[in-house]
């Protein structure tokens, strides 16, 4: 597809990568040149320096062929107007980045009247995740399927674990519950196992299975799956503010420390049951005052990732809160490993996420659609879900003569309100939703899974 990007920000570049990866044709708009000329000398686009609502300037971005329009500068406005000039004048189906949370509770309208295809707000979608996860707070990361009927789960296996030393093939017997390992981590290596892998204590796991059978799983095997009762966040931003608010409908305790007066004092006004605290939270004893060492939860949402890893690493030495770090660089990562931080969330790398799955889904009119897609291990294995429609070679054959590709898993069915954790006799039907574990990047149709 050709694919114009308005906004070479850490969000754009992020965008502009991944659908590099993909094969698709890009050009990048932005008003700064360095900016542009810095992003045309790392990656493989033809840069535009100009400003994104300019007719003039989207021509020469190529908007008479382009596919797509994606605005996703730091200006809800210049995105919402960007969008309305590539739908009115170029025709093109369009992606706006829309953060201000005025805008969020009229974004169905303005999707509407603006003839928009997608709107994407980081800023909530990073609360989001956020919030499933105190909700499980035992897990690492927690993405949904089949409209929130499956989950996938990753998890620690702690010592002394009942699954030390179990080979795949008797989990289900030893737990007594219908779930499906789909990937491990040991170290620095990445496994899609078989039924004859032995986990070992130490080992991420991921696994898929319905919300239900997750949960007695993870009782199973000793890891409380209780939601957090209180949350300590440091950080006023948006996405603090989006967070505290899922959480108080969820009836969980909320205390933001945040520097600026002038912002704790909009908070106040925003959040009604959230303890807002003007202070420095790199400060320990602010941390201490305000209940680290007993609280359940810690989230760490400064702009400064320094700032946030560093009071993470804090909390870990005196706390047993469930941390979750925001960091915006994802070079750090390679680091990152090393340390116990729980869960680390990048914003951006779940924007470009949903972008990509609604990329991908753009291009499948015919047969199985991708209907969401989670990069579960860093670039390295994808998790995506099909709906099986029209004529495909999938439908009406045992899983076990299926052809797949190497490292192809499919993890889960859903029919109706079954769910079904396969095995070699199972057959795919005709509107199911299956999901599917792989190390295959780039895969557009299900058709692409098989050899």
């Amino acid at each position: 597809m050709r694919i114009i990007v308005v906004g070479c920000g850490k969000v754009g570049e992020t965008i502009t990568e991944q659908l590099i990866k993909e094969g698709h044709d890009i050009s990048v708009v932005d008003n700064d040149p360095d900016v542009v000329e810095d992003i045309t000398n790392n990656l493989d686009v033809l840069g535009v320096v100009g400003n994104g609502a300019s007719h003039e300037v989207l021509l020469e971005a190529g908007l008479e062929q382009a596919d797509l329009l994606i605005a996703v500068t730091d200006q809800d406005e210049l995105n919402l107007l960007c969008c309305l000039i590539g739908k009115k004048a170029g025709g093109c189906r369009t992606i706006a980045r829309v953060r201000n949370p005025v805008y969020n509770k009229e974004i169905d309208v303005i999707k509407e009247e603006l003839g928009l295809s997608l709107t994407i707000n980081p800023e909530f979608a990073a609360a989001r995740e956020m919030s499933r996860i105190l909700r499980l707070p035992s897990a690492i990361k927690v993405d949904t399927f089949a409209k929130g009927r499956v989950e996938l789960l990753k998890v620690r296996l702690p010592e002394g674990s009942v699954l030390d030393g179990c080979p795949l093939m008797e989990i289900n017997a030893r737990t007594r519950s219908e779930v499906l390992v789909c990937a491990v981590e040991r170290g620095d290596e990445v496994i899609i196992p078989n039924g004859r892998f032995v986990l070992a204590a130490g080992d991420k796991i991921s696994i898929v299975a319905s919300a239900d059978n997750g949960r007695i799983f993870f009782s199973r095997i000793g890891v409380d799956m209780h939601r957090v009762r209180n949350c300590l966040i440091v950080g006023g931003g948006t996405i603090a503010y989006y967070l505290a608010m899922m959480l108080e409908k969820a009836g969980i305790a909320v205390t933001i420390i945040e520097k600026d007066k002038e912002r704790c004092e909009e908070l106040s006004e925003l959040l009604e049951n959230t303890v807002i605290i003007c202070g420095d939270a790199t400060d320990k004893k602010i941390l201490i005052e305000e209940g680290l060492p007993t609280a359940d939860s810690f989230v760490t949402l400064t702009g400064i990732d320094e700032a946030n890893i560093f009071m993470s690493l804090y909390a870990r030495s005196c706390s047993k809160a469930k941390l979750i770090t925001k960091v915006n660089r994802i070079n750090f990562d390679e680091i990152m490993g090393a340390f116990d931080l729980d869960t680390i969330i990048h914003p951006k790398k779940i924007t470009a996420e949903i972008i990509v799955t609604y990329v991908r889904a753009v291009q499948n009119s015919m047969g199985s659609n991708i209907e969401t897609l989670y990069d579960i291990i860093e670039d390295k294995v994808e998790a995506m879900e099909f709906i099986m429609r029209g004529d495909t070679k999938a439908t009406g054959i045992p899983l076990a003569q299926l052809p797949t590709r190497d490292n192809v898993l499919i993890a889960c069915i859903s029919r109706g309100r079954q769910i079904i954790i396969p095995n070699g006799q199972t057959v795919i039907q005709e509107g199911d939703s299956v999901i599917v574990v792989t190390t295959q990047q780039g895969v557009q149709d299900f058709s692409d899974l098989l050899k």
